[in-house]
């Protein structure tokens, strides 16, 4: 490419953490005015380089260019000054600030009699904000926004910096079509004007509707760059993971091939909360993968957070393999033989400061009681058990959690539960942030675990996943179920069910 297009260079780049290579002689280029995608499995690299090119961690070798120029970036702040900026996957803002405060911490305008200049840093924030087609009261607090808009919000701080290069890390995972539309234009102005943007995502459309260029890592070592018009979808995804893709397979056809008779083991009526999840019957049965399907917000999770009690229901009343009971806390459900993978993996599910066999063994320490400590050979005996049997990608069992892969952290909290033998599996969006290569991997243990008769209740906003995962579909609209689907379930029938279900009634 010509070199006075090339506007960041990273040759051959090492990162060597205890045990691991996490990165092996990686090079990346990013060019003037490129949306460059970089891809890979989790575990690949990405992250570790992003990292390194932040200053959030030091490079072990290599070399970095930001125009020619060799630069040795020290902290993110280093960077930023450099002219690289990052909005991470993980909002880091302060609710409690208001969003012109977020937008401009740490570099307020000033009046010339000290003090800052509120007036001028309202103004300047809603320009910021106009920069990505959002019009908004800037002097609220950032916390009376939706996580999709404080999102925005990060990018237009990183915008608003002066940035040569803006590195986005999965920036529209809690954005909406429209909200990923209006990122989508502001990131094509920016390109226009000679930024150069580094865009993580795991969604497949989005890489070939935004991007120029990609670089596929995988195993901490470089694989490819090409323009992603010459790169057909499989073959980027053959490239991530390292192997063909059998086309055409359907985990649902091998759970509908070795089930049984249905066996109820949970089943309701009347579950719900005023306030927040209409109520509905919900029934689970043994060897059989339930799927809750429908949009953001729609009561999904709601609803599994009310099943296995942390939060309570009004007037449900509910019964364990035909006997009524009650669940009012997580102690209960776990004592009815329940297990639950949360939404939120790193806030909610896996303890990164505690190594892999501390987080696999919680929930059977839990269980055990505090008086009961588990052996520690035994905890390690379980620990590489799980490791072997789920193929968790760590150097040991005693690697701490917030080292791997988010794909190999999912894969930690499922084998947590997985310890309790439990009779029923809640997995709230158990691939969300994690490759195509690991979303295999979940979706096989998920199919795996219904056929040894377990009962699965899998949560996923990705409709094609219940889809080919769920032999039940529930769905629901509006923190109310709509409809339930069985036997030949698609995505274009959860779609019409989401978008037509009642509307018969509603016009009468």
């Amino acid at each position: 490419m010509p070199e006075e297009k090339v506007l960041l260079q990273m040759n051959n780049i090492v990162k060597i953490y205890p045990g691991v290579r996490a990165l092996n002689n990686v090079n990346f280029t990013l060019q003037k005015g490129e949306i460059h995608s970089l891809c890979g499995e989790n575990g690949a690299g990405k992250s570790t380089l992003i990292k390194i090119l932040t200053g959030a961690e030091p490079r072990d070798g290599g070399d970095i260019f930001l125009n020619g120029n060799p630069v040795f970036p020290k902290t993110p702040m280093d960077a930023q000054k450099l002219g690289v900026s990052t909005v991470y996957q993980e909002i880091n803002l302060c609710p409690n600030l208001s969003v012109a405060e977020n937008i401009f911490i740490g570099r307020q305008p000033r009046k010339k009699i000290g003090g800052i200049d509120w007036k001028k840093m309202n103004s300047l924030s809603e320009t910021a904000m106009a920069r990505l087609n959002i019009k908004m009261d800037v002097a609220d607090a950032l916390g009376e926004y939706s996580v999709a808009i404080q999102q925005m919000v990060a990018i237009a701080r990183a915008v608003d910096t002066n940035s040569k290069v803006l590195v986005l890390d999965e920036p529209t995972s809690s954005l909406d079509t429209k909200e990923v539309r209006q990122l989508f234009h502001a990131m094509r102005n920016l390109k226009k004007q000679g930024m150069g943007i580094i865009f993580i995502s795991h969604f497949i459309d989005q890489i070939y509707e935004i991007t120029d260029r990609v670089t596929i890592l995988r195993n901490g070592n470089y694989i490819d760059s090409r323009p992603i018009k010459d790169l057909p979808r499989m073959d980027l995804i053959s490239k991530m993971i390292g192997k063909d893709i059998a086309a055409g397979e359907s985990y649902k056809d091998r759970i509908d091939g070795e089930r049984t008779e249905k066996k109820k083991f949970y089943s309701a009526k009347n579950l719900g909360k005023r306030g927040v999840i209409s109520p509905s019957d919900i029934t689970i049965n043994y060897g059989e993968v339930l799927g809750f399907a429908g949009l953001l917000g729609c009561g999904r999770t709601e609803t599994a957070r009310l099943i296995f009690g942390i939060d309570r229901p009004d007037d449900a009343e509910i019964e364990i393999k035909g006997k009524k009971v009650k669940i009012n806390s997580p102690a209960d459900a776990i004592r009815q033989g329940m297990g639950f993978c949360p939404e939120d993996r790193k806030t909610d599910g896996i303890i990164a400061n505690l190594t892999v066999r501390e987080n696999i063994i919680l929930a059977l320490q839990g269980r055990e009681g505090i008086f009961k400590r588990i052996p520690l050979a035994r905890q390690v005996e379980i620990a590489n058990y799980y490791i072997k049997l789920l193929s968790i990608a760590t150097p040991s069992c005693e690697q701490l959690a917030g080292n791997l892969s988010g794909g190999n952290q999912q894969k930690v909290i499922l084998a947590r539960w997985l310890t309790i033998n439990p009779e029923l599996l809640l997995l709230d969006e158990p691939t969300r942030g994690i490759d195509v290569g690991a979303k295999a991997e979940i979706m096989n243990i998920v199919v795996r675990l219904s056929n040894e008769g377990k009962a699965i209740l899998f949560i996923s906003s990705e409709l094609d996943e219940v889809a080919r995962c769920s032999g039940r579909v529930l769905v629901f609209r509006d923190r109310s179920l709509i409809g339930e689907l069985e036997g030949e379930v698609s995505t274009r029938r959860i779609m019409e069910t989401i978008a037509y279900a009642g509307q018969e009634e509603a016009h009468g």
